[in-house]
């Protein structure tokens, strides 16, 4: 439904309701849907990194409360609703900001954000996200709900890979990031009518962070009525959501890494970039490191450091972008092309995932681009992961290297081996449960290995 047409007195009416100052930059803020009203459940904050919380209703003293807490409010504002007037109301409780949640017609944002001081945060559909801007976030409210599917029968779905399908949000997550490093922002719900274990939310928490954004965190009703209840497990679920997420902001040095790499895929971030289930998650299925490169950001200096390039649609590239292109291979880099007429396909509508016959032809690039990779090791190489995905990084001066593993299964996973490019003096495991340990070095084909005994959800190997 479209929201109504704000006029433009009614915004100028807005001016001397300025929304109240916050302490605490967006690029750092850590965001939380926030469903209770009483203003005694900002209790669970207490020793949660949760700053920053997105509120639907609010009442005076629920803001007030939240304000002495240093926390960051935000009005969360839906199509059909009065703009000018929702952000007015939150200016005068002294709201911190404002979410635009759904698709608005243009010029919304921009005419909200003249009019008043504070934060305006859109959260559209993947397909109206503006890449590349100076927002202080960017993001959407769609994404798949994290995990390993599993068909009616009961049985695991086996995805392209061969392995175990993973629904994931970081191939969209990557592509979006490297446009550049505004924070982002992935607010997806809960599954309707779904009760979900305390495992599933550290999944969809790790499967944002390990690729630099943060999911916007949401409870289903069940666990949000155990926490209100102060129930013993329900509490221990939401410790151990805000271990996860100290994890990661403990790292904020992680979210500026550059996706490391010797395979690139060139694609448009507005168009097969956006979906889920892609060409990007398929290479991630292999494990297989891989740097996006916006097809508008194709230079020389994205590919330095390559040894592979595939270009997903060529006839959308300009002659300097080919150009590009064959400067690579001439400099001894590999390039694979899809297959004549093919395009790149964008999202349809509201959807965010391939349709059946877009995956298919999708399935002729995967061949090829597996063909091509084989088995060369092009930055790591994993073993005994078939229920985890993982995401290489590199500091600027490629001195660190960092392997962040997510394990989707439920359980822990024992007997891991990582196998890595180059000879590194020092390797550190790291968890969430506080584990920081030295890690034995040892040969390997192309380079060097660490072997690890166990992963819970969420694990992290430290390379330099």
């Amino acid at each position: 439904m479209w929201m109504r047409p704000v006029r433009r007195g009614a915004l100028l009416g807005l001016l001397p309701l300025t929304l109240a100052f916050a302490a605490v930059p967006p690029r750092d803020w850590v965001p939380m849907r926030w469903n209770w009203s009483d203003p005694k459940s900002l209790e669970l904050l207490s020793g949660s990194p949760v700053n920053c919380l997105l509120l639907k209703s609010w009442t005076p003293e629920l803001a007030e409360a939240a304000a002495a807490r240093g926390a960051v409010t935000l009005a969360v504002i839906t199509p059909g609703a009065d703009a000018a007037a929702e952000a007015a109301r939150a200016a005068a409780s002294k709201l911190n900001g404002i979410v635009l949640e759904g698709d608005f017609p243009d010029g919304i944002a921009a005419k909200l954000q003249s009019a008043m001081a504070g934060a305006v945060i859109e959260l559209p559909s993947r397909n109206r996200m503006r890449l590349g801007t100076d927002a202080p976030v960017i993001g959407t409210y769609q994404g798949v709900w994290p995990g390993i599917q599993v068909q009616d029968n009961g049985a695991v779905k086996a995805g392209p890979s061969g392995s175990a399908w993973v629904d994931t949000n970081t191939g969209f997550i990557r592509a979006v990031r490297a446009w550049g490093d505004t924070p982002l922002w992935i607010a997806n719900q809960p599954p309707p009518s779904t009760v979900l274990t305390g495992d599933r939310y550290l999944q969809v928490i790790a499967d944002a962070a390990i690729s630099g954004a943060r999911w916007v965190i949401a409870l289903d009703d069940e666990l949000r009525g155990r926490l209100a209840k102060r129930e013993p497990a329900a509490l221990n679920d939401w410790k151990r959501m805000g271990q996860l997420l100290s994890y990661f902001e403990q790292h904020p040095e992680w979210r500026g890494m550059r996706s490391y790499g010797k395979l690139a895929i060139v694609q448009d971030p507005a168009k097969g970039g956006l979906l889920s289930g892609g060409i990007l998650d398929m290479i991630a299925a292999k494990h297989t490191p891989v740097r996006p490169i916006p097809r508008e950001r194709l230079t020389p200096e994205s590919l330095a450091g390559t040894t592979m390039a595939v270009n997903v649609d060529a006839d959308a590239l300009t002659p300097e972008q080919r150009e590009v292109l064959r400067g690579f291979t001439r400099g001894g880099g590999t390039l694979l092309t899809g297959p004549p007429g093919w395009k790149d396909e964008g999202a349809e509508g509201n959807n965010i995932t391939l349709e059946k016959k877009e995956l298919d032809r999708l399935n002729d690039i995967w061949h090829d681009v597996n063909s091509m990779v084989g088995r060369k090791n092009l930055g790591v190489r994993l073993f005994n992961v078939s229920s985890m995905l993982s995401n290489l990084l590199a500091t600027p001066d490629g001195k660190q290297v960092v392997v962040h593993l997510v394990n989707y299964s439920g359980y822990p996973i024992e007997n891991v081996t990582v196998h890595f490019l180059g000879n590194y003096g020092k390797a550190t495991l790291l968890t969430p449960e506080g584990t920081q340990k030295s890690l034995e070095i040892y040969p390997a084909e192309d380079g060097s290995g660490v072997d690890l005994d166990k992963v819970g959800v969420c694990a992290t190997v430290i390379l330099n």
